[in-house]
């Protein structure tokens, strides 16, 4: 969290600009503030129907299941020769519910001191572990189609949450990428349309 700051995109930028605000505010107007850097938010509510739902969808593991569910012909992987075990990029996945409770977890440290906390699992997985996890969860097998490179994407991204763990207690409940991914399995499989099937069942 005390390292160097130096964004790689225009997404990463903003957050950084965000936090230089904040750090004002406090200097300026001493309003305490805690920064809860996020890595690849993912999975489902494991018993309430609160799960992604974007229009346009994006993120990797819904896509993926949209796949193992037929809902999309083939799953596209931008690059596949980075300086990484299996070629694809690697990203840290925290689950939802994991991110709530880091954020429960700091109101109290809010009281006396402002923090900046990583909030991830400290454990990577590539794009091709993302895609083997689904398709085991899921039981189904779905094609894969490598594409080019995307501008911009960074070959790793991993947290290092020691801070979190050791002045928030915090440890995420869901540390292995199978059982992110049942979760977003379970409502994805239950509602294919997302929340447009949810009101339907209402």
């Amino acid at each position: 969290v005390d390292a160097p700051v130096a964004p790689a995109s225009a997404y990463g930028y903003s957050k950084y600009l965000i936090e230089r605000i904040l750090a004002w505010a406090e200097r300026v107007h001493g309003i305490r503030y805690s920064c809860l850097r996020y890595f690849n938010a993912a999975g489902a509510h494991p018993d309430l129907p609160l799960f992604e739902d974007h229009d346009p969808e994006t993120p990797l593991i819904p896509l993926a299941i949209d796949c193992a569910l037929g809902r999309r012909p083939a799953m596209e992987i931008f690059g596949e020769d980075y300086a990484t075990a299996a070629g694809t990029c690697v990203r840290d996945y925290v689950h939802v519910c994991d991110l709530a409770d880091a954020h429960l977890r700091v109101l109290d440290l809010l009281r006396t001191r402002s923090r900046s906390f990583n909030v991830g699992t400290g454990r990577g997985y590539s794009v091709r572990e993302v895609l083997d996890s689904v398709r085991r969860v899921s039981g189904t097998d779905f094609p894969i189609q490598v594409s080019a490179r995307r501008p911009g994407d960074s070959p790793k991204l991993v947290a290092d949450p020691t801070r979190i763990f050791s002045e928030l207690a915090w440890k995420p409940r869901f540390a292995d990428i199978d059982g992110i991914v049942a979760t977003a399995w379970k409502w994805r499989q239950r509602l294919p349309r997302g929340y447009a099937d949810l009101a339907l069942e209402g």
